[in-house]
């Protein structure tokens, strides 16, 4: 590929994914995309100048086969990856190749993959709130529009199918698209998440950029990147709202440890890369909304051995708007989706932003279900009827909220046989308003469970 170029250099050493190159006539400019091997096979990104005729760069492919001596071509340009509305419906990888098993991509235009952030005039400073019509994260977690939601959950907990819901939810309530970019996902996991797209008729408005686990970590750390420049093009070129799925944003931290030990960095705190900090910013700052439209991006974070003080978690934080918080009890009740109405919270439940009614609402629900939390051993020990009056009111509030703030899902109708619903914020407050008020205290809990908005359990 771009073997036109008269620039070319010979390989002078190969350690693992880190090769030197020299380059007698012309060096090669930082993040420049350089070609190596017989045929090209080796793609190689410049990550810095050892002295006037020699580069380092980092293999985004296998090494193997490169030795002294072998040729290298500059392309004279960084990374690129397709963009355009040809890429809706493909599976592609760090290249902009198809990886789906389908036709070649043709006639669309190429892009550099590192892109400035949004100057900060041209950014949205309304903060609105991107409704996903998924009651319990709407009602208590909303999502920023532009912003950035982080998804917190263990295998087998609903992850995947709270993804696949809410790319439904953009695409046909939103007029968005979608893009998942799988950074460090097992081939089964993609695979079975490609699957689930097919089979619900979504994969038409979906771009799926995948950086294997078995992929070089040069691959694993430029696949989000390259994720990114697809999806700006859909929301600065083609003026549409965008979800951006990231599973999982730890593995990109990752990657860039890996990456940074084969450079031989010293490493910083608990063996992170000194550039941790940086590196995160530079890919969650081009998520962001403009006049045109916006990027809204929904995040799977992995917290190492669950220490929240973990330098990658805590960096990663700082840049969530929101945090949703899966509950494998919750999922083993049943409560589907089993978002922890207590762990989850969102900067955007501020009365100044979401609204007096719906901050007031909020936190009478929240209040409720805290109280039934601390009450459930009294409950197990000594039954329901031992609480005072007041108590047993609000214990028979809570559980009808516990089952209000489940729904049943459109990707899942094939396996639960109930029709999905799509709820929207008025209604989800409507109805735990009218729980608070006793309005449902004489109809049964069950009545509650599986619904879409309140009136349903009336009929």
């Amino acid at each position: 590929m771009a073997m036109e170029t008269t620039n070319s250099g010979t390989v002078i050493a190969v350690r693992e994914s880190v090769v030197d190159v020299h380059f007698p006539h012309q060096l090669p400019a930082l993040l420049n995309r350089l070609d190596a091997g017989e045929d090209g096979h080796v793609v190689i990104e410049v990550v810095s100048h050892l002295s006037t005729e020699v580069v380092r760069g980092i293999a985004l492919t296998t090494a193997s086969g490169l030795a002294r001596g072998s040729r290298v071509v500059d392309t004279g340009h960084s990374l690129r990856v397709p963009v355009g509305r040809q890429l809706l419906g493909r599976m592609l990888n760090v290249f902009g190749e198809a990886i789906d098993q389908g036709d070649r991509i043709e006639g669309v235009a190429w892009r550099s993959i590192h892109q400035s952030t949004v100057p900060l005039n041209e950014l949205s400073t309304h903060p609105e709130i991107l409704e996903t019509g998924i009651k319990a994260i709407d009602l208590l977690t909303p999502v920023e529009r532009g912003g950035k939601a982080g998804l917190f959950g263990g295998a087998g907990v609903g992850k995947t199918v709270l993804i696949t819901e809410m790319i439904h939810n953009m695409v046909r309530h939103h007029q968005g698209v979608s893009l998942f970019c799988g950074i460090g996902e097992r081939s089964r996991e993609g695979e079975d998440l490609y699957r689930a797209m097919k089979d619900a008729d979504l994969l038409d408005q979906t771009v799926m950029v995948f950086g294997q686990m078995s992929k070089p970590p040069g691959a694993r750390y430029r696949v989000g990147h390259a994720a990114l420049t697809m999806a700006e093009y859909f929301r600065d070129d083609a003026h549409q709202d965008v979800l951006l799925l990231i599973d999982n944003i730890y593995r990109f931290i990752q990657a860039g440890q890996e990456v940074s030990g084969l450079m031989g960095e010293l490493p910083s705190r608990v063996g992170y890369q000194p550039t941790l900090a940086s590196e995160l910013a530079a890919l969650e700052e081009r998520i962001s909304s403009t006049s045109s439209g916006a990027i809204t991006s929904i995040q799977a974070v992995y917290v190492p051995a669950d220490d929240f003080t973990d330098p990658a978690a805590v960096h990663t934080f700082g840049h969530l708007s929101s945090t949703i918080l899966l509950s494998r009890k919750r999922a083993s009740q049943g409560f589907y989706p089993a978002v922890d109405t207590l762990g989850s919270n969102s900067k955007m439940l501020m009365s100044s932003i979401a609204g007096r009614r719906h901050y007031s609402i909020a936190l009478a629900v929240r209040e409720a279900l805290a109280t039934y939390e601390e009450l459930k051993d009294l409950i197990a020990m000594l039954g329901i009827e031992e609480l005072s009056p007041y108590d047993r009111q609000l214990v028979n509030r809570a559980r009808r909220l516990e089952k209000f703030l489940t729904q049943p899902f459109f990707t899942t109708e094939q396996f639960t046989g109930k029709p999905g619903r799509h709820v929207k914020l008025s209604d989800a407050l409507e109805g735990c308003e009218r729980i608070l008020n006793d309005d449902f205290a004489e109809v049964p809990e069950s009545a509650l469970y599986m619904i879409g908005a309140i009136d349903e359990a009336v009929a």
